[in-house]
C-alpha cells in the first residue's frame, strides 16, 4: 500500500481494500450498504483509517467470553474482586421480551466484579438462565454470531 496518502488519513478505494483485505466491489457495496463511511472530494472518494476500523465488527466466542471475564475489561487486571452489587432491592436483568411461556421467574442474576487495581465494576448475567429465557429469533441470531466468530477463526 502507497503511505504516502496514507500518512495523510486518506486512503483511495484501492488502498482501503488493500488495508481491509477485500475486494474493491466489497468496498462499492460496503459504501452503498451504508455500514462504511466515506468521504467525496470532487469526483474522488477517499476513506480514513478509523472509519474502516468501524466496519469491522468482532463476535466473541463462549470460550472468549469466559476467558475475559477473569479480567479487568478497563486495565486488563488479571484479579477481580467478587462482590454484589446493592440496591433497595438485589439487583436483577430481565430481558425485554422472553419466550411467550416459562415455568420460571424470568429474572436473571447478576454476578459482580471489581478491579483492585482501576476500581471498575464489571457485572456478568447467567448465560444458562439467559439461554432458557431467550426467544427463537434471539436464540437463531445468537448462533449464527456464534458461528460467524468461529467462520472467523476458521479462515
Amino acid at each position: 500500500m502507497d503511505d504516502s496518502i496514507t500518512a495523510e488519513g486518506w486512503m483511495t478505494v484501492k488502498q482501503a481494500a488493500e488495508y481491509m483485505g477485500v475486494s474493491e466491489p466489497t468496498i462499492f457495496r460496503w459504501m452503498r450498504d451504508g455500514s462504511l463511511s466515506f468521504f467525496k472530494m470532487g469526483g474522488s472518494t477517499r476513506f480514513r483509517r478509523a472509519n474502516l476500523d468501524m466496519v469491522a465488527r468482532k463476535v466473541t466466542s463462549k470460550e472468549e467470553g469466559r476467558q475475559r471475564a477473569g479480567r479487568c475489561s478497563v486495565c486488563g487486571h488479571s484479579f477481580l474482586l467478587s462482590g454484589s452489587v446493592r440496591s433497595t432491592g438485589k439487583i436483577y436483568f430481565m430481558p425485554k421480551k422472553t419466550k411467550f411461556l416459562v415455568f420460571s421467574e424470568s429474572v436473571v442474576n447478576i454476578a459482580a466484579h471489581a478491579c483492585p487495581a482501576c476500581g471498575h465494576v464489571q457485572m456478568f448475567a447467567d448465560t444458562e438462565k439467559l439461554a432458557k429465557l431467550m426467544r427463537q429469533q434471539d436464540a437463531e441470531a445468537s448462533k449464527h454470531a456464534e458461528d460467524e466468530e468461529n467462520d472467523l477463526d476458521k479462515g
